[in-house]
């Protein structure tokens, strides 16, 4: 096996992380632990960003993994390739964590097909093991690897959804988007708006939130707020900026549209 530049996967630079409730001391419990950890909640609330920070926090390497309804095991654990000498094996994302000692974060996990998400059991107990049934290996983890995993417990169905026998061999951290003034301080530093524009925005947010299950499948999410200070500080309008970032992207039914344009002049004549 080639030698793995283990910095290339350190965060080197401090993600901005503002802390809700006790999620910061309950994650670095579990990692003490080294238990398997399972972060719930709605999108663009800050679950990929608070494993940014808790990596960069406890100064190890994260390997991140965009689950998709098309990824094998294979993909996951690794494979042969063939090159000019012949075949050689190639270590996939958790597998290449398990040996150097990385956090492994499988993001949106449920988008994995179940047959696949199985292949993490004997890393989620007391085994800490990763069997490599087509090389005949069983790699034995590092004592600082830990398994992440998210999704969205807005979007289960019966086909997407972890089997019992998975989420319980996590602890798990339930998020959701932040309490208006903790996002009106998270919005300001992100973006490096005006607490002030910061505050109309969020104003705008939650009431898209209060329209979820009455016609949006999902609120204006916290990573959409920045997006629209974003183009407002490169010179859009506050109502052509929020129109972009916050409703199109999230309705195509025209009552909603409109409710929430409304909305949105409301706030900003």
């Amino acid at each position: 096996m080639s030698q793995v530049n283990i910095e290339q996967y350190k965060v080197t630079k401090e993600p901005f992380y503002q802390a809700q409730n006790k999620e910061v001391a309950l994650y670095e419990a579990a990692y003490n632990s080294r238990l398997p950890v399972m972060i719930k909640g709605p999108t663009g609330c800050g679950k990929s960003r608070f494993i940014e920070h808790m990596a960069w926090k406890l100064g190890k390497p994260l390997i991140t993994v965009a689950c998709n309804e098309d990824m094998t095991a294979s993909d996951l654990v690794g494979r042969y390739l063939l090159d000019a000498n012949g075949t050689r094996w190639l270590d996939g994302p958790l597998t290449t964590a398990a040996r150097i000692g990385a956090i492994c974060y499988l993001d949106e996990v449920v988008e994995a097909r179940q047959d696949t998400t199985v292949v993490i059991h004997p890393l989620t107990d007391h085994r800490r093991t990763l069997p490599l049934d087509k090389k005949g290996e069983l790699v034995e983890a590092h004592p600082d690897f830990q398994l992440v995993i998210s999704y969205n417990p807005g979007y289960q169905s019966l086909m997407k959804d972890l089997k019992q026998s998975t989420k319980q061999r996590f602890v798990a951290l339930n998020f959701d988007y932040p309490a208006s003034s903790v996002e009106i301080e998270i919005l300001s530093k992100e973006a490096s708006i005006p607490t002030e524009l910061a505050a109309k925005l969020v104003k705008i947010g939650e009431t898209a939130r209060n329209l979820k299950g009455h016609g949006l499948d999902e609120g204006i999410s916290t990573r959409l707020l920045v997006y629209a200070a974003n183009l407002i500080k490169n010179g859009i309008s506050e109502t052509d900026a929020c129109k972009m970032a916050l409703v199109a992207p999230i309705t195509d039914d025209a009552d909603i549209h409109d409710t929430l344009c409304h909305a949105i002049d409301a706030v900003f004549a």
